[in-house]
């Protein structure tokens, strides 16, 4: 049978994996030609003799002399041809696939050719048959009386044809289905576009944009083929074999499995593949992992969780974008930030004046700049490192293993449908959320100027024994928003030149007594406060009265230690250069600020050092700039 005129094309046109339909009707029909195309012959099945048909040699013994090609190319083919519907085999109609031997195939009609289908409506199909559902029915008995009336040979040939096309459209469960296709396509990428104005238009700015575009040697651009191609071809499952075995061909699944997105131990080549480039350690899912178990060790981790934060914004649902690109921001980039990165002050100013109106690519600057960074300084290392030596030890080389005939049909039968990439998509996210709920607080992020810390006072006494009539209640904890320091409050308001003129008036004035009682204002109360510690005090009581947030401080038993110079059991005074400290919310009001500059701490270091008995009060902060205030 030889098809001749050109079939118009009715369900096709915007698919973008249909676009081959068209290629494989030309070579059915050359396959099909009584002079050049594939012998066929009239075969008995049974008591029944088929007409027209081939074997599955003689279909790839053509594809290989009609292409130049290769047997395993064309089998593959000539699989493809039969996936798609176009041809059909006699026997095993369930297995689509051509066998090198003497099996019987036919040539499908072109009436139920992949082409041929119409869009699927079959909401409006009760709409538009109902008016008329008696003659559909009175119609349907006529072809099942006519098809009785065939010819026996005729009537198995159909029965064939009619079973190979829903074979193919509608594949049993579990097996793969060739007419899967993405979404559809705005415009038909099959006709030739009109040539109008615009058309022209589009084609001179083309033109105009690739003159200005710059240009590199074709010697240079064909050696960088040729290295690219010679880096990956042992990677490439097309150019070289896949160890154990192709599952494309074999249906053995151990490929996938060795390979699995988050498996323990990799395979070497997948391990070898994370030198080529930094792109494509990030890329895959288990060498990230690897390479954020050396950045913990570098104490630079905050860089990959920030990129990967990017990322899940970048590539996330539209829903969570603002919540995501906060939640960024209060991790990585607001001030005493928990894992604060290290980026330049012009990307910090971008990236926080593109935060006010969040979106997918808000982030791209940042993010940019810490993947250059961990390009250019974390990559190089990482390979020499023996975090990486250890996993390319550890990594498997698995064996080249061959199937039989009979293995391979045992394996096709025993073929399971892979994970759907939904529940894959959401095994990650899962494992994501537990990697960040079980991931220590990383206290080396949080350094001098950019962490706000608690509250910090002279450590309290031993408190005196409770009374015997009292009823007891509920402590507060000392130095909380609940109750703050008095020391704290007297640093907010006391700027750094305040001090220094607090101290030198102090070292002359130390034998006058703080008074007793009286309301001091607020100014008083700051310049007091070096001379207050150096005297002593009594209960604190009196350091209620300098605290105006306390409310509960005069009624506790605590006592404030006094710092007394001429005290001889006290240690000698030595300055606390840095410390750490974790992070806690405390309120503005309540925060303490720092030197301000570097002279300022020679100065006090030295002072330090002449007065006896004097401790220095050192604490991070945020930032060295002046704060409204602060003097």
């Amino acid at each position: 049978m030889t098809i001749r005129n050109a079939v118009r094309d009715y369900g096709q046109r915007y698919r973008p994996r249909m676009a081959c339909l068209k290629k494989a009707e030309k070579v059915l029909l050359e396959m099909q030609d009584p002079c050049t195309g594939v012998k066929s012959q009239p075969q008995r099945l049974v008591i029944t003799i088929i007409p027209h048909a081939i074997t599955g040699e003689d279909i790839i013994a053509w594809l290989a002399d009609r292409f130049q090609m290769d047997a395993q190319e064309a089998r593959s083919f000539g699989s493809m041809l039969v996936a798609l519907g176009y041809i059909y085999p006699l026997q095993d109609h369930k297995r689509l696939v051509i066998k090198t031997d003497a099996s019987l195939y036919r040539f499908q009609t072109p009436y139920f050719w992949p082409t041929q289908q119409w869009p699927e409506q079959y909401n409006h199909l009760h709409k538009w048959m109902n008016h008329k559902w008696d003659f559909v029915v009175m119609q349907a008995k006529e072809q099942y009386r006519a098809a009785k009336e065939r010819k026996k040979p005729d009537r198995v040939v159909f029965d064939c044809q009619e079973r190979a096309y829903w074979v193919v459209h509608r594949p049993p469960p579990g097996t793969v289905s060739a007419m899967d296709y993405g979404l559809d396509r705005r415009t038909d990428p099959n006709t030739d576009e009109t040539q109008t104005p615009d058309y022209y238009e589009r084609i001179m700015i083309f033109t105009q944009q690739s003159i200005m575009r710059p240009r590199v040697k074709s010697s240079v651009s064909i050696g960088a083929l040729v290295k690219y191609s010679a880096t990956y071809s042992g990677h490439d499952p097309f150019l070289s074999k896949c160890l154990p075995s192709n599952p494309w061909l074999t249906d053995d699944t151990t490929y996938w499995t060795l390979n699995m997105s988050n498996v323990e131990i990799p395979t070497k080549m997948r391990v070898e593949r994370w030198t080529f480039s930094f792109k494509e350690l990030l890329s895959d899912p288990r060498g990230r992992d690897d390479f954020r178990l050396f950045l913990k060790k570098e104490f630079s981790g905050e860089n990959l969780a920030f990129w990967e934060g990017c990322e899940d914004l970048k590539w996330g649902t539209a829903v969570a974008m603002k919540e995501k690109a906060e939640q960024i921001y209060k991790t990585f980039l607001a001030r005493g930030a928990p894992r604060w990165i290290n980026i330049d002050g012009k990307t910090m100013e971008i990236t926080v004046k593109g935060l006010k109106h969040p979106h997918r690519y808000v982030l791209d600057a940042a993010q940019t700049h810490i993947y250059m960074l961990m390009k250019k300084d974390s990559y190089g290392r990482y390979l020499k490192s023996p975090v990486f030596k250890e996993t390319l030890k550890k990594a498997i080389c698995p064996e080249e293993h061959k199937f039989n005939e009979v293995q391979l049909e045992q394996n096709a039968r025993n073929r399971r449908p892979s994970l759907s990439p939904i529940i894959i998509r959401q095994q990650e996210q899962e494992q994501r959320a537990k990697m960040a709920a079980n991931a220590p607080v990383d206290i080396t992020q949080l350094c001098r100027f950019t962490t706000p810390v608690p509250h910090l006072a002279v450590y309290t006494g031993i408190p005196d024994p409770p009374s015997l009539t009292a009823s007891p209640s509920l402590p507060f904890l000392a130095h909380t928003p609940v109750c703050p320091s008095p020391i704290s409050v007297a640093l907010d308001s006391t700027s750094a030149s305040e001090r220094r003129l607090e101290a030198s008036e102090g070292e002359g004035n130390a034998e006058v007594r703080a008074p007793e009682g009286g309301n001091l204002s607020k100014s008083r109360m700051a310049l007091s406060l070096r001379r207050l510690l150096k005297r002593g005090c009594s209960p604190s009581a009196m350091f209620a009265s300098l605290s105006p947030k306390c409310h509960t401080a005069a009624t506790t038993s605590s006592r404030i230690q006094p710092i007394m110079p001429d005290e001889p059991s006290q240690a000698p005074p030595r300055r606390i250069g840095n410390f750490f400290q974790i992070k806690v919310d405390v309120p503005p009001e309540c925060r303490i600020y720092p030197i301000e500059s570097e002279d300022e701490d020679e100065e006090n270091r030295a002072a330090s050092q002449d007065a006896v008995g004097t401790e220095e009060i050192i604490c991070p902060w945020e930032s060295l700039t002046r704060q409204k205030g602060t003097g």
